[in-house]
Parts: structure tokens; sequence; C-alpha cells
């Protein structure tokens, strides 16, 4: 597969068009020529890696609480609002669907309802992909810096990714937020499309990080990623993204 710049990442499989981390979703994404798909993982309370988005699951299903509090039984019995006939899906379920295709796989590893990382979760996610044949077509992507850290470090991964929030952006400011990713050592930080400017994308080429974006969305936020020249924009409508970076591509340079 040929890499354009930026790669398309479906967001949660590509949340505006589709049940966001439902097995459909992710199916829709791999018709699509995006370059790899994004899921969010929690553990359940058996130990088992699931894709859902939120630490507790009242938004996305028709159980309520914490998703740590339930087995992987009892979530594959949950009903996936706006997807009928789905549950939550495991980790396992979803590497083994992305691995009859040519896609690469973000699995985001959340925190639990009180924001704190789940011990084990990284083992976990590990076995699962190491066991489906998709860890060298894999990135682990966390906003818990020393996790993302953790996971590059091991060895066998495509990529690791620092997710940059606001705050610590704010915080930290631009050449303390890169040299931070140096310090990790993982090769990639993206942060909120709001949050990205010439000056960080320019500070992580120089230190020799890529740098991507996620919340491009709408089709200024997506031409804006574009015109940037960002290395990877997730985005919740897959479709658009794709047809906004063929239009750029195909465009004429201006005469300098």
């Amino acid at each position: 597969m040929t890499d354009p710049t930026p790669a398309i990442i479906a967001h949660r499989g590509g949340a505006f068009l589709w049940p966001e981390n439902s097995l459909a979703a992710f199916r829709a994404a791999l018709a699509l020529p995006v370059e790899e798909v994004e899921c969010d993982v929690h553990l359940s309370a058996d130990g088992v890696p699931v894709v859902v988005h939120d630490a507790t699951l009242e938004r996305t299903t028709d159980l309520t609480g914490p998703v740590a509090a339930r087995t992987a039984a009892e979530l594959a019995a949950a009903r996936l609002r706006g997807a009928p006939g789905e549950a939550v899906p495991t980790l396992a379920a979803l590497a083994a669907l992305l691995r009859q295709s040519d896609k690469r796989l973000r699995v985001e590893i959340k925190t639990d309802a009180a924001a704190r990382p789940y011990p084990g979760l990284l083992d976990a996610v590990w076995s699962v992909l190491a066991g489906e044949a998709m860890l060298a077509r894999s990135s682990v992507i966390c906003f818990h810096a020393p996790t993302a850290a953790e996971a590059w470090a091991r060895g066998g991964l495509a990529g690791a990714v620092w997710l940059v929030s606001h705050r610590v952006l704010a915080t930290l400011g631009v050449p303390a937020t890169v040299a931070a990713a140096e310090a990790l050592g993982v090769p990639e930080l993206d942060t909120d499309l709001a949050a990205m400017t010439p000056a960080l994308l320019g500070a992580a080429r120089q230190a020799g990080l890529r740098a991507g974006v996620w919340a491009a969305n709408h089709r200024e936020e997506i031409e804006r990623a574009l015109a940037l020249g960002v290395d990877a924009l997730a985005t919740d409508d897959p479709p658009l993204a794709l047809e906004l970076r063929a239009a750029a591509v195909s465009r004429p340079a201006r005469p300098g």
C-alpha cells in the first residue's frame, strides 16, 4: 500500500456515517481507500480488551455503569445503539477483521472512569495483536504518555502516538511539548486540529517526529489539515477526507 500524505484514518470507524466503534463501521471503512482505522479500547471485568470509547456504557449501549464492571460475556450480550444485532466488539474480533485487509490499525488505550490507567491493559492489547498477527500493522495511541512510550519501547509495532491534549500543550508550550515527545522516545505526536499550528508541526518535523491531528471532520477542517501538511488525519467522515485529499493532490501547483 502506498502512503499518501496525510494518511487518512477512519476515526472510530467513521463515526459521522456509521455507529461508532461497531464492526459495521469498521467493515464500511475497510471498503474505502483509507490507510488506517482507529478504535478505542477499555478492559472488561475479566481482562478482555473491548472496543468502546467511553469508560461508561450508557451513551453507546443499553447497559449502564463502567465498562470495567462488566464481563466480556455481558458486553457481548449488550445492544449497541444504532447497530442492530451488534454488541460491543472485542479487540480480537476487530483485529481478525483487519487482518483480512491491507489496512493498519490504531488502538487508543483508554483510562478507566476515574481517568486511571487500567492495570494490564497494554499487556492484554499486545497479546491480542500478536495473536492475530496484527502487531506489525498496528499503532498504540494514548493520552497517557508513559503508556505510549512503553508500547513503543517494546518493539514490534508499526507506531506509537502520544495524543497531546489542549491542556498539556497550553501548559508546556510548543518547545517543551516536542522535547517531552523526544524524551519519551515516541515517533509521533498528535493533537486536536484546533491546537495544531505551523510552529508545532515545524518543531515536530525538526525533531524527526511525525505529527497528526484528530477532529478534522468537516470540509473546512479537513482542508485546513491538508493545507498544514500533517502526516496523519483522523476523521469521522473518511469519504469526505479522501475526496478532498484527492482533489488537493490533483490540483496544479500555483506558479511561484
